[in-house]
């Protein structure tokens, strides 16, 4: 979970987070990434083995799955091992607490449109030849992560002038700073916004996954309330990454994702509480 919505830890020499992980990836790691923001970060940033397993284990996850996660996240930086007789203890690192801190900040406030949206709109032209493949992915995959759409071939759009500076450093990481241009303009036509808008973006396909995830957590109050939370946080974790947080006006009538944003906001609060203790006793036990 990133500082900003690039994938890597910002500081030069840290660990770095992928983006299928950043984003909550469908996976034993990918679950251990939102039980360590979610419940580990805020108590004393330890865990012990036997309880990440145990509330992994309620997720479905196989404990040589969730071991092999611990081992791996901790190879990575993210975790270190403190041993008591034949027991062990994970201790996030500073790297982990700073990205995961950053990543709940922008989780828990994203909340879909912007609202005041001023016209103004953030434009990348970066014309990459073919044959620098690993530029142009590094800067479709990382622009597409950052919420830009693109017009075609090397154009990038955003309506997050406040972003300039990410987006430059991303060309700058690939290389081809030298030969892009970055500017703020207003847009004056000719063709319909509308039209731009769905050509940028797939805001259809978002407001699918809008729909899945309130009919996923619109219903009753859950028997394992910690199970259940870990799977919410989960869950929302992919929206920052996916939805552009366009301004209300360029979004379809009636979007999902503000009523998702609510369900979230209503659930988490309701069920944190009592996951936590849950958690607690899960991780006293040891």
């Amino acid at each position: 979970m990133p500082v900003t919505r690039a994938s890597a830890a910002s500081d030069r020499g840290a660990p770095a987070l992928s983006r299928r992980h950043a984003a909550g990836a469908p996976s034993a790691r990918g679950l251990l990434f939102t039980l360590l923001g979610e419940l580990v970060l805020p108590g004393d940033g330890t865990a012990w083995t036997s309880a990440v397993v145990a509330a992994l284990a309620r997720l479905g996850v196989e404990e040589k799955a969730a071991r092999q996660a611990l081992m791996r996240t901790a190879a990575a930086g993210w975790l270190t091992a403190e041993r008591t007789g034949r027991r062990t203890r994970w201790r996030l690192t500073r790297s982990a607490e700073r990205l995961l801190t950053a990543g709940a900040e922008r989780i828990y406030s994203f909340a879909g449109p912007v609202p005041d949206w001023d016209g103004r709109w953030l434009v990348v032209a970066a014309r990459i030849p073919d044959r620098e493949r690993r530029a142009r992915h590094v800067v479709r995959t990382r622009l597409s992560w950052a919420g830009f759409g693109s017009l075609g071939a090397g154009l990038w759009i955003s309506p997050h002038p406040e972003r300039e500076a990410e987006a430059i450093g991303v060309l700058r990481d690939a290389g081809v700073a030298a030969g892009a241009q970055v500017f703020v303009a207003s847009r004056v036509g000719l063709g319909d916004v509308t039209d731009m808008v769905a050509q940028a973006w797939d805001l259809t396909g978002v407001e699918e996954q809008y729909e899945r995830f309130i009919d996923d957590f619109g219903g009753r109050e859950p028997a394992d309330v910690l199970a259940r939370q870990i799977e919410l946080v989960h869950a929302w974790r992919r929206f920052p990454s996916i939805d552009p947080a366009l301004p209300g006006e360029l979004l379809p009538p009636r979007w999902r994702g503000l009523e998702a944003a609510r369900l979230f906001a209503d659930r988490h609060d309701r069920w944190s509480a009592a996951a936590r203790r849950e958690w607690q006793r899960l991780n006293d036990v040891g």
